[in-house]
């Protein structure tokens, strides 16, 4: 079988592939396996604890796996190394997730194509190679409109009394919002970026308020002006969206868009489903 896997920092999904017919055999969820955060014995228990992972793992004959933190040599090398030691028998590519949503988004067509989950980044694909305009450094220094970038801007804003009072009590009520366990959950345990990403959850139920809107319009804006308008093509070619920010705001995300005379093609919540049509196809 075919394995193809859509890493996320939060979580990864996966799909197995009849290898004669391109079938699907079944799917599968773990958990995130990002190797620029994650060390290798945890990237080994997160992919081996799925029974059935372990179950089929012998009869794997090829692994795509499309990942976040996969866009630099060392931890494309990390993780392929872990995935080699787990299907043994496998041919495998690993990738940035990025490849997964131009992919997906646009079937490997000329376009701009941009990941809003967890994390965020860009890139200009010309039909053959993705270009970027910058490298991405990470949640601390980058991800701007992130899952992270906004989980951040929420924790500061609660801190420094710059959210309104009934948002904040909502917060503190659904949130353990002691110093404490901030600064645990920052600084000493594993995936940081996966947990500010659980706070951007927060914004779905206040997206109407003007706090939550001001919000995810400066950090879009911000995107826009880093990630998409730095390229030469971006008012002449398609430009899609990739991730549950972008999905779950998507008016907010096409005024944006609209202040700057872009328009947005599309924009998919989860890239795996058109993933799997574009390797039928191949």
């Amino acid at each position: 079988m075919i394995l193809i896997a859509d890493g996320g920092s939060t979580k990864a999904d996966w799909i197995a592939l009849d290898d004669h017919n391109k079938q699907e055999l079944f799917r599968i969820r773990t958990k995130g396996l990002n190797p620029a955060i994650l060390k290798e014995d945890e990237l080994y228990d997160r992919i081996i604890q799925n029974f059935k992972i372990f179950q089929e793992k012998d009869k794997v004959k090829e692994v795509c796996f499309y990942g976040a933190g996969c866009g630099t040599p060392k931890p494309t090398a990390l993780l392929k190394q872990v995935l080699k030691s787990i299907f043994t028998e496998a041919k495998i590519s690993v990738k940035e997730d990025m490849m997964a949503a131009v992919y997906a988004a646009s079937a490997g067509e000329e376009s701009i194509v941009c990941i809003l989950g967890t994390g965020s980044n860009s890139c200009y694909y010309d039909g053959k190679t993705a270009h970027q305009n910058v490298v991405s450094l990470g949640y601390i220094l980058m991800d701007e409109a992130s899952g992270n970038y906004f989980g951040k801007r929420l924790i500061i804003d609660y801190f420094y009394k710059k959210m309104p009072s009934d948002i904040a009590l909502q917060f503190e009520s659904t949130y353990d919002v002691s110093p404490d366990d901030i600064k645990r959950n920052l600084y000493r345990e594993e995936s940081p970026n996966a947990y500010l990403g659980n706070f951007a959850e927060f914004m779905f139920q206040f997206k109407e308020s003007d706090y939550i809107h001001k919000l995810l319009e400066e950090g879009f804006t911000t995107f826009f002006e880093y990630r998409i308008l730095p390229y030469k093509k971006a008012a002449s070619v398609p430009i899609y969206f990739i991730g549950s920010i972008a999905y779950f705001f998507e008016h907010i995300l096409k005024e944006v868009a609209k202040k700057y005379g872009l328009s947005i093609e599309g924009i998919l919540r989860r890239p795996i489903d058109n993933l799997i049509v574009y390797h039928q196809s191949k």
